[in-house]
Order: C-alpha cells, then sequence, then structure tokens
C-alpha cells in the first residue's frame, strides 16, 4: 500500500511539471527570457499563487520567494502532498503578511519542476522532457523571470519582496536588478553569495543524484524511472544542514528507533537515522531530481559583490528599499556573519536598514518555523513599512 500511494504522488508531481494546480503565465515566441547563460529561453511559463486582493492603486503587492526545494504553494494545501503551505506561520488572515491587507504573489522559480519551465518541461523542439538539455540558470535569470511575471500582473513597483535562504537570495537580486520597483525588502537566513562549504554540500548531492544508476544521464523520465536512492541521500545531506547540533540533539539525543539495543546491523538503529530516511523518502516523491541540480547549481553560482567589481555596497547604490534583515543563531548555513555583511553593505551605500539576529536552536530552519521573535520582527517592519509607503490601516 505505501508504494502504490507513493507511486500516486510521484505520478502528480510530474503531471504537475506541465499542468499544474496553481495559476500559470505563459510567455510566447515573442517574449523570451534572456539567460545569463547566453541563451534566449522561449517559449516558457510561470506557475504562480496570489493571496488576497491587489487594491485599485496596485500598491499593496508582496512578492514571496521560495527556497531551494519550496514552491507557489505558500499558503494553501499542496497539491501532491496534501500538506499545508510552506510559511502558513507568516502568511495568512492576521499575520505578519496580512492577505486580508496585501496582495500576496509567490511563484515557482525557472528551472523548478512545479509548474514553471525547468528540465523536467517538455522541450517544444523535440517533444521530450528538457533534461540535461535545460540551459542552467542562475538567481538573477529567477528573477527576470519574476519580473516579468510581476509586468504581467500589471504591478508596476512592489511594496516588499521577501524571502528566506535562497528565496533571500532573491530578495537581494530584485533591489540590485530593480532598485526602483522595491519599496521595501526582507532577507532573512540567506548571504550575498554562496559559501565554499555550502558549495561543497550541495556538489555531495549532486553527484549522489548522477551516481544512480536510474539518472541515465538525465534522461530518466523517458525511462520511465526517477534517481530514487541518488536523491533521497542528496536530500539527507542537505536536511542535515537546515538544522542545528542542539536541535538535533534536543529531538533525537541518541535514543534508538523502536528498540532498546543496537540490532548490529546497518538497519536504522537511532531515531535520527529514521528520520533523515523518511526526509529522503517522502522528498523524492514531490521534486523533480534534475531541477535539485539545476537550483543547487543557482545558488553556488550566487554572488552579487562580485556583480559589482567585489564591491557589495554598489549592488544597493541606487536602492530607496527599506531593509529588515534577519539572522539566525544557530543558523551555521548562513551564519549572522553574512548578515551581518549585508547590512554593513547597506550601511555603506546609505541605504534604510534594521537588522535581527534571533536568538533560536533551531538552525537554518528556524524561518520557516513558529519562532515568535520572527513574528514579531517581520510584522513590525512590514506595519511600519506600510505606514510609510502610504498604505492605509487595516479595516477592524
Amino acid at each position: 500500500m505505501a508504494a502504490e500511494v507513493a507511486g500516486t504522488i510521484s505520478r502528480a508531481a510530474r503531471r504537475e511539471a506541465e499542468e499544474p494546480h496553481s495559476l500559470v503565465a505563459r510567455f510566447d515566441a515573442d517574449r523570451p527570457l534572456s539567460l545569463d547563460c547566453g541563451v534566449d529561453l522561449s517559449p516558457f511559463q510561470i506557475a504562480y499563487q496570489t493571496y488576497g486582493t491587489l487594491n485599485e492603486e496596485r500598491s499593496n503587492a508582496i512578492l514571496l520567494c521560495h527556497a531551494l526545494t519550496g514552491d507557489q504553494h505558500v499558503f494553501n494545501t499542496h497539491p501532491v502532498t496534501g500538506k499545508p503551505g510552506w510559511w502558513t506561520t507568516m502568511v495568512g488572515p492576521g499575520k505578519p503578511i496580512d492577505t486580508d491587507r496585501f496582495f500576496v504573489i509567490c511563484s515557482n522559480v525557472i528551472g523548478g519542476c512545479m509548474g514553471s519551465t525547468g528540465p523536467a518541461s517538455t522541450n517544444p523542439a523535440t517533444g521530450r522532457p528538457y533534461g540535461l538539455d535545460f540551459p542552467v540558470v542562475t538567481i538573477r535569470d529567477m528573477v527576470r523571470a519574476q519580473a516579468m511575471l510581476v509586468d504581467h500582473l500589471g504591478i508596476e513597483k512592489l511594496f516588499c519582496v521577501a524571502g528566506g535562504s535562497m528565496g533571500g537570495m532573491q530578495v537581494l537580486q530584485w533591489v540590485a536588478s530593480y532598485p526602483e520597483r522595491v519599496f521595501s525588502a526582507l532577507p532573512i537566513a540567506t548571504g550575498a553569495k554562496h559559501s565554499a562549504q555550502n558549495i561543497a554540500f550541495h556538489e555531495v548531492g549532486r553527484q549522489a543524484i548522477m551516481a544512480d544508476p536510474d539518472w541515465h544521464h538525465g534522461r530518466y523520465l523517458d525511462q520511465d524511472t526517477i534517481p530514487r536512492k541518488g536523491l533521497a541521500v542528496a536530500r539527507m545531506a542537505a536536511h542535515i544542514t537546515y538544522l542545528s547540533e542542539p536541535a538535533l540533539q534536543r529531538k533525537f539525543g541518541r535514543n534508538y528507533q523502536d528498540r532498546d539495543r543496537p540490532t548490529f546491523t546497518f538497519d536504522a538503529d537511532f531515531q535520527v537515522e529514521s528520520y533523515l530516511r523518511h526526509q529522503g523518502s517522502s522528498f523524492v516523491e514531490r521534486f523533480d531530481a534534475n531541477s535539485y541540480l539545476y537550483v543547487t547549481r543557482a545558488m553556488d553560482y550566487f554572488d552579487l559583490g562580485d556583480d559589482f567589481g567585489g564591491v557589495l555596497g554598489e549592488a544597493f547604490r541606487d536602492a530607496k528599499t527599506h531593509f529588515c534583515v534577519v539572522s539566525f543563531t544557530s543558523d551555521w548555513l548562513f551564519p549572522t556573519a553574512d548578515s551581518r555583511a549585508i547590512v554593513h553593505a547597506l550601511n555603506a551605500s546609505g541605504a534604510r536598514v534594521s537588522f535581527v539576529e534571533i536568538a533560536t536552536d533551531k538552525g537554518h530552519d528556524a524561518f520557516l518555523l513558529n519562532e515568535p521573535e520572527l513574528i514579531a520582527t517581520t510584522g513590525g517592519f512590514l506595519s511600519a513599512a506600510a505606514r510609510a509607503h502610504g498604505l492605509p490601516e487595516k479595516d477592524t
């Protein structure tokens, strides 16, 4: 029964790549997406969700940028897993990102697998999935596509762009690429460049996928299979980086899984082993392996300062954007030093910026969890920014 359920979920995930359960903006050959690699992607589509109502002035729009393995399903039930959206702690009526006050947009990134064009999409030139024929994309490419979506929605200026981790990278790129279009920015648990250590973890994951015999040099969908084992190991390795040692110790310690002594085998004796195996196996059913290669590579290439002669402050030189930068004390994937580097660059450019380091043992994933100080910080920042932007107070 479990295998049948997994197969059903996997097939549903494949369908989402072409026919997503969300809104879709399609761009024909006359509107290509110019990529950093020198390729014009055309035609292409962007899958997205919206929540709340756009006001008459079109001035209350918030763009949410998802993290590495996220998607557009921020607040609604996920169409593949049946689970709640990935940021229900922050988004919804009465939440900091209040859907009774703001018009909230979130799109699946280019290169993703939940309806925006990516390696699992059909290549119109061949009638087969792109696989590795899909061009390599960057964070800037993702933002270019989002800007085209925002244009498609008839929105000239965004009230706020917000996101954590890879989403935070997109936030920074938005301000660098379109400073006049972003009134406020909320980059959380992120950095202006990917570290050597983070690139190394990503490479381990990519090699695990490509070493799986079912990967077929990226042509596994043609073979009606997926590289389950390799993708699961990639997810397991990555998931460790999202947590912290105190959190792992508090949650699992050295507790055995459904036993009181070791089996003297290589079964999942410890609870933490069982947890990671579950994370790996469940991830395989909802995410495309090639997309994992592409989005991790996009993060690896990200170095915002390098685009401005190595001076990060120059990326924000023309920005009038109001910033709130947030980090977590136990985040070793994007430690507080990364956020401080962003804040120093913003200060050097004369930008308006506030900075909060939140004490928590929840690690990098704290931005996705019910963290009261994060909720209070973001709520206060957005309320103040809304007043500065001239948005009316919420009716009570």
